[in-house]
């Protein structure tokens, strides 16, 4: 099944010890976790290299994806997310709290483009990128 939060999306911690914050996600891991900007900062005891100086430094670790609420472009407020076909046939996410497609064919934003490739088996599949 597809994932219900993705990269880029801003979100809401509803659990652990950063309730309550918002931030965005910045990358996605296989095992049900991401990095959100600004949760769950640990300090980080760095060794100097020719890089950089050394130190501590703050970073983020990753939150399990169940303590994670998508925020509702319109209302500002976290909402929880389904499944379901747009008018074209193609399965997308919608807001429960709306009803609005969280990444729709009418966007204006520039990070929700969408690519049309043909399969090798001649079907046609949608990426978003």
């Amino acid at each position: 099944m597809a994932s219900k939060i993705k990269k880029g999306d801003k979100v809401f911690v509803i659990a652990g010890k950063d309730k309550g914050k918002e931030g965005e996600v910045l990358r996605i891991l296989k095992d049900n976790q991401a990095f959100v900007q600004g949760v769950n900062l640990v300090k980080k005891h760095k060794k100097p290299s020719q890089e950089d100086e050394g130190g501590i430094v703050d970073q983020e670790n990753p939150i399990n994806l169940s303590n994670l609420m998508l925020i509702d472009s319109k209302s500002k407020k976290p909402t929880r997310v389904g499944f379901k076909k747009n008018k074209k046939g193609v399965m997308l996410r919608f807001s429960k709290k709306s009803g609005d497609f969280i990444n729709g064919w009418c966007t204006n934003s520039k990070t929700s483009k969408v690519i049309q490739r043909k399969m090798h088996s001649g079907f046609n599949k949608y990426f978003w990128i």
